[in-house]
């Protein structure tokens, strides 16, 4: 196993990290929680033994059982050998007393007394502002005084804008959590931000290296380029290789959910670095993100022209879920983040065909007619 600095905690980390948020089920399992924990503590330990010492998980993890998982898989001496990750959900913080509730019971669920790197969970500028309001850094830093944190950090999705005033509004930061992969280069804090972030001397997490998964599955036609590129490497190999191949990452978080899984990125880890692929390879890695965003089919650059819709409709919003599900060929994650994110107010469905929107488009979409198309698309079960 390669490891790299984590930031100025003076810890050195795995190159390669263990997200515990997509656990194999049980056969036949009906949701989430039913997680086949005989096959996922083999899983971890395999990794603890190969040398992978950062295990992230959460408080909403498998709806609440995955830092129970965790705490089982570590028992027998393994926890001594890795470091823990967890995180505050602000949505269960209403005062200042809940974050110590729920601190208490994420320990009881790890069935430990310390959480190693804790962080505030998937904020953004709203979270920033509560975390604020309700003066919760103070409460960890008094956990951290008590031996109940190690590090203070925060996991983010947001704009870049919102990214550096989370950064700049506490001086203290240790380490933070990104959404970032040769797609994401300019989505949420994106390429600027992971630097920026490494020049303040945090460490950087990086989570989603394979956007759930469709990096690794690329759609045929972009499989091809793959194929045509002389130096063999798998899809998910290029994508982690292009990440740990940037001096200012510390760890990559991995959702392994299968021991082939776990088996493949260890030796996908001990053949990364920084600096380490050529400028030809990092230039085939990047020539990648143009050819899946030619296949998006609606021509919406997002400019908002169209916005406000008199009826509600997200329009830009709509056409980019639809587009994904395009680009990857797989609109599983669209249609799961439509029926649990997308507000039912700015659906595709609320579209009175009004067309005052086409009026404003410079692409001159025919709105109108692809909204019940994009809604019959991604409100599929």
């Amino acid at each position: 196993m390669k490891y790299r600095k984590m930031g100025k905690t003076g810890f050195e980390v795995s190159a390669l990290g263990f997200g515990i948020m997509r656990m194999p089920l049980k056969k036949g399992a009906k949701n989430d929680k039913e997680i086949d924990e005989e096959l996922s503590i083999r899983m971890i330990r395999r990794a603890v033994d190969a040398g992978v010492n950062y295990f992230d998980t959460a408080y909403v993890y498998h709806s609440g059982v995955s830092e129970n998982l965790l705490g089982k898989a570590l028992k027998d001496g393994y926890r001594q050998k890795v470091k823990i990750a967890t995180k505050l959900p602000l949505d269960h913080v209403k005062e200042p007393a809940d974050f110590d509730r729920v601190l208490e019971e994420q320990l009881a669920r790890l069935e430990d007394e310390i959480v190693d790197f804790y962080l505030f969970h998937g904020i953004g500028a709203k979270g920033w502002d509560k975390i604020v309001k309700l003066d919760l850094i103070d409460k960890a830093e008094k956990f951290k005084k008590a031996g109940k944190i190690g590090h203070i950090g925060f996991s983010f999705h947001d704009s870049n804008e919102a990214f550096h005033k989370i950064i700049d509004g506490y001086d203290k930061w240790e380490f933070c959590q990104i959404q970032y992969n040769y797609m994401d280069t300019e989505n949420q804090a994106g390429m600027e931000g992971l630097r920026y972030a490494a020049s303040k001397g945090l460490a950087v997490i990086i989570m989603e290296p394979l956007l759930g998964g469709r990096l690794a599955r690329p759609p045929k036609d972009i499989a091809a380029k793959f194929n045509g590129y002389p130096a063999k490497r798998s899809p998910a190999d290029w994508a982690f290789q292009w990440i740990w191949n940037q001096p200012e990452v510390s760890t990559v978080l991995s959702g392994m959910s299968a021991l082939e899984h776990v088996e493949q990125n260890l030796v996908s880890a001990d053949s990364s670095g920084a600096g380490t692929l050529s400028a030809e390879d990092v230039a085939f890695v990047e020539s990648l993100k143009p050819e899946f965003l030619k296949r998006a089919v609606i021509p919406c650059t997002k400019c908002n022209y169209c916005m406000p819709c008199p009826s509600g409709v997200n329009i830009p919003w709509n056409f980019e879920m639809y587009n994904e599900g395009i680009m990857y060929d797989d609109f599983s994650a669209p249609r799961f983040g439509y029926k649990h994110w997308f507000p039912d107010k700015e659906k595709a469905d609320q579209c009175t065909a009004c067309a005052v929107c086409e009026e404003q488009c410079p692409q001159k979409i025919t709105i109108s007619e692809w909204m019940p198309r994009v809604f019959e698309e991604l409100n599929k079960s």
